[in-house]
């Protein structure tokens, strides 16, 4: 299996800093109180000083939903999303230890994190541009198709496991509590996203070592190194 941008994504979008991260062995019979706790507060402490709007961080998302044709402020970045709710009501839902450390992780850094399940990507995992044709599945279960031209995470099945880029994942890859292999990728825009995501991917990397024993492996992609095998 492999991860890539498409090339069309690299040309039109040259400022991406994507980070991946592959790891096996991830239970739900764990404990992340604390380390949830721990991102929770440097989120706070960003939140204290700016809105979410303002970060730079999702300052770029907005601008590449607007190059997009998106509303930004109708079709939000996850990160933005979570750092919104979790501005208003001060805590998040514990959904899967998993989820809930990406989450946290995500909203400490102000960077869309999306996981999926390996086993429900068929052969590979593309950002590419949709043909209209993929099928999607909510998480109420209906189907639907990606618009021409949106960009999606796509496989070779032609399923859709994300919209709109990083909007919104589907449910079919989505974490359970029966899930042990896993895809991270991180996404960034701002100016300095290089050193922000390899920063990132270290602190994943580390943390899921700690609270899984889980051998990962993880890279950064450009348009010259535009893959990453698992």
């Amino acid at each position: 299996m492999y991860f890539r941008h498409s090339n069309k994504i690299w040309n039109d979008f040259p400022e991406l800093v994507p980070g991946v991260l592959h790891a096996d062995g991830i239970t739900k019979d764990v404990s992340v109180a604390d380390c949830i706790a721990r991102f929770n507060a440097i989120a706070e402490g960003r939140l204290a000083d700016s809105s979410e709007g303002e970060l730079p961080e999702i300052q770029a998302w907005r601008r590449t939903f607007s190059r997009m044709g998106l509303k930004p402020t109708q079709y939000r970045c996850a990160s933005e999303a979570l750092l919104r709710r979790f501005r208003k009501e001060k805590s998040l839902p514990q959904i899967h230890p998993l989820i809930d450390v990406c989450n946290a992780m995500s909203m400490a850094f102000a960077i869309p994190i999306a996981v999926f399940d390996t086993s429900k990507i068929s052969q590979y995992l593309e950002v590419r541009h949709a043909t209209g044709e993929e099928d999607y599945l909510t998480f109420s279960g209906q189907s639907e198709h990606p618009s021409i031209d949106e960009v999606i995470f796509a496989d070779g099945a032609d399923k859709a496991h994300a919209r709109r880029w990083t909007n919104r994942q589907s449910a079919l890859s989505a974490i359970r509590d029966e899930t042990s292999s896993i895809l991270v990728v991180a996404e960034a825009m701002h100016d300095s996203a290089p050193e922000d995501i390899e920063k990132l991917m270290a602190v994943i990397a580390k943390e899921f070592a700690a609270i899984w024993s889980s051998a990962v492996k993880t890279g950064v992609l450009g348009s010259l190194s535009p893959e990453f095998a698992f």
